[in-house]
């Protein structure tokens, strides 16, 4: 062989060689999650637990010989995960409207962007985030704070919705009413020593402290009229250099919704078992006719959250940027998750319905077609919750099944004017013939009996037990 022969073959070698390594590429999937934010577990628990994300990664074309790095980390809020985005440590995370904003601006100042890819729960009522106070306050209504002081995670999603609620009253921040920040974790901590008068929180806390015996909920983002999400955001060079991992991680969180949605018990209690959030809580959300609606499409009422978000965020200086509503919401890689898994995008995007119920009555066996007095119950031992369509079935139920010795985890109740999902043993009851009603509020209760007839009870006093009762917790 000559000496250019040798060349020409040393140069090829070596050129085979550089080709091999790009083929052979690793590529990192660092993805930053919220478990305890359980409305974001399509987006990541679920994924995570149920190896989705592998189901859907590419491995043809650019891909072919690509190995995968898939890093997880878990976060309690939304502004670390942002920091470790904006450090590159992370390509996707997801969390709410107002951190999620935080995140688009914080890349926008570190000159650089993201993108909000998609919705992964939500109410455009703003049911989620909601007001608490201590089990043994005499406060019944937010109106009952002025004067008051009030805790909330600080650029939080709950934070909007206090400042959009503080506002409806005519209140002065600092004059009517003093707002502090305050983690949720030890929020938790200060309204069982009744050391705060009130505290404002995102999902699940403002159902969860109630759950655990130690506060009573006041007032539901959705009385603020304020639509509030939770969805996931991506480093936008990332999603450029790889948009087929992008749509990867999306038809992940299509496929886990599909899941949730066919088995919720099952799948509540696994997001229990990771988080420590009771699976009654769980279900409270991702069961049917849930307290938020798991919905992958950019609303118009989504849209203005994340406009609204950035614009409050300004007004608290929390940031300068002037962030672009139109270019920092992206759907075309959710439209393109949608298309691959044979799903109308379109469709859904119309479609205002939250997650259906079709069951049939656990007294009549018939269908249950009217959910306006509908009562579900969740019996220790039993895989699935009972649905009643009234409470009185539901009730004489109850009462059959604790004096056979049956303990119950928990039970649901439905607002009758809005809808919402309730722990039945939070809610206000209206009784008025054969006709027993749950509302959110002792105030709503009052005027429905008012208009209708019935006396008002909590739920001890329907249940005809005579005092509180602590749910069995398993």
């Amino acid at each position: 062989m000559t000496l250019q022969q040798k060349l020409i073959a040393l140069l090829a070698g070596t050129l085979s060689l550089t080709l091999g390594v790009a083929q052979a590429e690793t590529i990192r999937i660092a993805i930053g999650t919220q478990d305890t934010t359980i409305n974001c577990a399509t987006g990541g628990l679920l994924i995570r637990e149920l190896k989705l994300l592998e189901k859907y990664l590419p491995h043809d074309g650019k891909y072919k010989d690509a190995q995968y790095d898939i890093q997880w980390k878990n976060f309690t809020s939304g502004a670390p995960l942002t920091n470790e985005m904006v450090a590159g440590k992370l390509d996707l995370g997801s969390m709410a409207d107002f951190p999620g904003s935080f995140n688009g601006a914080a890349f926008e100042k570190a000159g650089r962007k993201s993108l909000f890819i998609t919705v992964l729960s939500g109410s455009v009522q703003g049911s989620g985030n909601g007001i608490v106070v201590p089990k043994s306050s005499p406060v019944q209504s937010l109106a009952e704070l002025k004067g008051k002081t009030i805790s909330v995670p600080f650029a939080s999603t709950a934070h909007g919705m206090l400042l959009r609620a503080i506002k409806a009253q005519g209140w002065e921040l600092d004059k009517d009413i003093t707002v502090v920040t305050q983690s949720p974790e030890v929020a938790g901590s200060a309204l069982q020593g009744n050391k705060i008068e009130a505290h404002a929180d995102f999902v699940p806390f403002a159902e969860l402290f109630p759950h655990r015996g130690f506060a009573r909920k006041i007032f539901d983002g959705s009385q603020a009229q304020a639509p509030t999400l939770h969805g996931s955001l991506v480093d936008a060079d990332y999603a450029k250099k790889y948009p087929e991992i992008v749509t990867a991680f999306l038809r992940a969180a299509i496929e886990a919704d599909r899941i949730i949605a066919a088995e919720p018990e099952k799948y509540s209690e696994l997001i229990a078992k990771v988080t420590g959030i009771e699976a009654e809580v769980d279900y409270l959300f991702h069961g049917p006719l849930g307290l938020q609606t798991r919905d992958f499409t950019w609303k118009p009422e989504y849209r203005q959250a994340v406009k609204t978000s950035i614009e409050t965020l300004r007004l608290m200086k929390r940031t300068d940027n002037d962030l672009d509503v139109n270019t920092f919401i992206d759907d075309s890689y959710i439209r393109t998750a949608f298309k691959q898994a044979g799903q109308d995008y379109d469709a859904r995007l119309k479609n205002y319905a939250r997650q259906p119920l079709v069951a049939k009555d656990a007294a009549t066996g018939k269908t249950i077609t009217d959910f306006s007095r509908l009562v579900q119950v969740w019996v220790a031992g039993e895989p699935l919750v009972r649905h009643y369509g009234t409470a009185e079935a539901a009730f004489a139920a109850v009462r059959k099944l604790e004096k056979e010795g049956k303990k119950i985890r928990v039970v649901y109740a439905h607002d009758r004017n809005s809808g919402l999902k309730l722990f039945a043993t939070d809610a206000w009851f209206v009784s008025a013939k054969n006709d027993t009603s749950a509302f959110l509020s002792r105030a709503s209760a009052e005027a429905w009996a008012k208009q209708h007839g019935g006396k008002v009870a909590d739920y001890a006093a329907v249940l005809g037990t005579g005092g509180d009762r602590q749910l069995a917790s398993k």
